[in-house]
């Protein structure tokens, strides 16, 4: 396996969209930080001009005043480099760009997101209740979900 020169393709990604990404630390991928409103740009770079064409999981955690969307992000054939992009947004009114346009794995992942946690995803295609039945009230994974009886 050839090394990966994380710090030229944080230079390029830099220079592609500029001061929009931070960087943070982890210790299986390259961390890359965004705002939402710049996440569909960082996402079709990486995708079409550095090969990562695979998005392998979109998952999010309750942080209680926001939500953080995490998207995993790998190359087939494997280039060796694997990449998270993280993102946040405010718990009222959670809101994210839909990435189906370029991933179109995020389907059905960014609808269990929205079952599970009420994250909403604009421009997603058909944004229902993947897991639960659409009569459902409430988010289950989101911490100030009151449980009332058998889920």
């Amino acid at each position: 396996m050839t090394s990966i020169d994380t710090e030229a393709i944080i230079d390029q990604l830099f220079k592609a969209v500029g001061g929009r990404v931070r960087t943070f630390p982890d210790p299986y991928f390259l961390g890359l930080r965004v705002d939402p409103a710049d996440l569909p740009d960082l996402l079709r770079y990486l995708h079409d001009q550095m090969g990562m064409n695979y998005l392998a999981n979109l998952t999010a955690a309750d942080l209680q005043a926001e939500f953080e969307a995490s998207y995993h992000l790998y190359a087939i054939p494997d280039n060796g480099l694997k990449i998270v992009v993280k993102t946040r947004v405010p718990r009222d009114g959670a809101e994210l760009p839909s990435v189906f346009a370029i991933y179109p794995t995020a389907d059905w992942q960014e609808r269990e997101v929205f079952d599970l946690m009420g994250i909403r995803f604009s421009d997603h295609p058909n944004l229902i209740r993947v897991l639960l039945p659409e009569e459902f009230e409430g988010h289950p994974l989101r911490k100030d979900f009151k449980k009332k009886g058998a889920i």
